[in-house]
């Protein structure tokens, strides 16, 4: 039985150059699991939003998509509100009310649900999510794992047919995502609802999914099972195979033999078999964080505590790090820990009440405003919408300076020179958070502060802001980063901290910081610990794997 059958979808935005959906063709039969991937800028948010009338974009659109065998376009908004549910990106743009428990029912009102029915639904969801403990709460005061939880729970709740979900965990830590797109699987298996999602994440949904479709420039390049989309994605060299999971990298980066491994305990296995009953060369850390011990220091804090409200409880509690000059300084921890509120501690945003910053050698209370954030220190925040105050990109800019010289070379630093012309709000969210890091640079600071920089990239121009940072580095700036992404701190640091309850608990180098911790590390060392020690990288267990075969031959 189909329930979505798109036929020769073409789409294009106003004043574009060329179509955002190019004859896409597509079947979505009930009950399976599509994951929709594609680098940004490829179209699959563009083709979420058209299998649900009222979120479809204004332009010109040719083709047809039928739901159940009838024109998607004719069926009633109200039913299509109680069949077809979607999550989308921000949990913010879909929260209404301040309750919780009022969320949870507020579709159900809408739809003019008999009160009683109403209620056993709601007390269903709440038990089903585990959200009894916080059904009476405030909705501004959740996480944003709760906020986005709450959401797929208010539109559970309405019993729909089809899921959709856009980037859903997009703004939550690695711990809560994982939780989340695991009840987005449950949902699928228990329920057979058919789910539709985008993601940018692979590692925990990639081998979930019936079918794996790949866009392109609008296009529908790939529809197969996961494992045929890898080996095909690797046979064309293509740039979405950096996107793929983990075990999926290590096995054709090292040439691996026997069948591609799609999970963490799939490629634990195929190492295991590969190396059983043998001595095993491994990677040494020796002298890799004395490199840094030497270096002077670009910014000390010590002691740092502070609360926002005088009768809460801090949020820093003695935090205390030294960030070596021209490193790239990374803070990871869970949500709601205080990474961002050391930031804003460490720029000046926020005022400890016990503690002191030096910066570049001088006492934080020393430099007036203009000094400070002028060829000092800089922060990019983690909304990269509050820096934009214009028309255009450009004009954001030039608000900065008005040598045009130094804009266009910021510009191209950070691959932006393309969309000076174009409005900030219109641009994606990988493409906002480049324009804004552009903005930021143009203040042409010597200390970088990053709050959740990756948020909402793919891997394509991760990579792009790695070599950006590289090229920072190389000119002499210094990088504190705090991120959820432990793949790109693992890949890219120089030197990662865990923050937990309030203060730094310990800094070491990514592969003796990834390799002794047991769950917040990464999926290569996960999948590759059994074997190799201070591997944590896919480039580290690929390298291992060829060496050790070699000594085998």
């Amino acid at each position: 039985m189909v329930h979505f059958h798109i036929q020769n979808l073409t789409f294009q935005y106003p004043n574009k150059n060329r179509p955002t959906l190019d004859s896409v063709e597509l079947t979505i039969e009930k009950g399976e699991f599509v994951l929709v991937c594609g680098q940004s800028g490829s179209g699959k948010t563009t083709l979420l939003r058209h299998l649900k009338s009222v979120l479809t974009p204004h332009g010109s659109r040719s083709g047809e998509i039928l739901f159940d065998g009838a024109p998607l376009a004719e069926m009633d908004l109200r039913e299509q509100a109680g069949r077809i549910g979607f999550v989308m990106q921000d949990p913010e743009d879909q929260l209404v009310t301040d309750k919780v428990w009022h969320e949870l029912s507020f579709g159900l009102e809408s739809l003019g649900t008999e009160p009683k029915i109403m209620r056993l639904r709601v007390a269903e969801m709440a038990s089903y999510f585990g959200i009894q403990g916080w059904f009476h709460r405030d909705v501004a005061s959740l996480s944003g794992g709760q906020k986005q939880l709450l959401n797929l729970a208010s539109i559970m709740a309405m019993q729909p047919q089809v899921l959709i979900l856009d980037e859903p965990t997009s703004q939550l830590d690695p711990i809560a995502a994982s939780d989340f797109l695991n009840t987005v699987a449950k949902i699928n298996t228990e329920l057979g609802t058919t789910i539709i999602i985008t993601e940018h994440r692979l590692e925990d949904i990639y081998h979930r999914a019936d079918r794996v479709v790949v866009m392109d420039e609008g296009k529908v390049i790939a529809n197969a099972e996961p494992r045929k989309v890898g080996k095909l994605l690797w046979q064309q060299s293509h740039p979405m195979f950096a996107a793929l999971p983990t075990p999926v990298h290590v096995f054709y980066a090292a040439e691996g033999e026997g069948e591609c491994p799609l999970t963490v305990r799939e490629g634990r296995r195929w190492l295991t078999r590969s190396f059983e009953n043998r001595q095993l060369t491994c990677l040494e850390t020796d002298g890799e964080e004395g490199q840094w011990e030497d270096a002077p220091p670009a910014l000390i804090a010590k002691e740092l505590w502070f609360r926002y409200e005088r009768n809460e409880e801090d949020v820093l509690r003695g935090v205390s790090l030294t960030v070596p000059k021209g490193s790239l300084f990374a803070i990871v921890g869970g949500n709601g820990a205080g990474k961002s509120t050391t930031l804003k501690a460490l720029c000046g945003v926020c005022k400890p009440y016990r503690g002191t910053v030096e910066v570049l050698g001088r006492p934080l209370k020393s430099y007036q405003p203009g000094q400070l954030y002028r060829r000092c220190l800089a922060m990019l925040p983690q909304d990269p919408k509050s820096l934009f105050v214009k028309a255009t990109v450009g004009e954001d800019l030039e608000e900065m300076t008005g040598d045009r010289d130094q804009i266009a070379g910021i510009a191209r630093i950070c691959g932006v020179t393309h969309l000076l012309e174009a409005h900030p709000y219109d641009l994606s969210g990988g493409e906002q958070q480049r324009a804004a890091l552009a903005k930021v640079l143009l203040t042409q600071p010597q200390i970088l502060l990053l709050d959740e920089p990756t948020k909402g990239l793919d891997s394509f121009y991760k990579k792009q802001l790695a070599q950006t940072l590289a090229e920072l580095k190389a000119q002499g700036m210094t990088v504190i980063l705090v991120s959820h992404d432990v793949e790109f701190c693992a890949e890219y640091a120089d030197l990662v901290s865990m923050f937990f309850d309030g203060q730094i608990l310990a800094t070491h180098t990514p592969r003796k910081f990834f390799g002794q911790n047991s769950f917040y590390t990464t999926a290569a060392n996960r999948m590759s610990r059994c074997l190799f020690q201070n591997a944590v990288t896919t480039e580290d267990v690929a390298r291992l794997y060829r060496k050790n075969q070699e000594g085998r031959r």
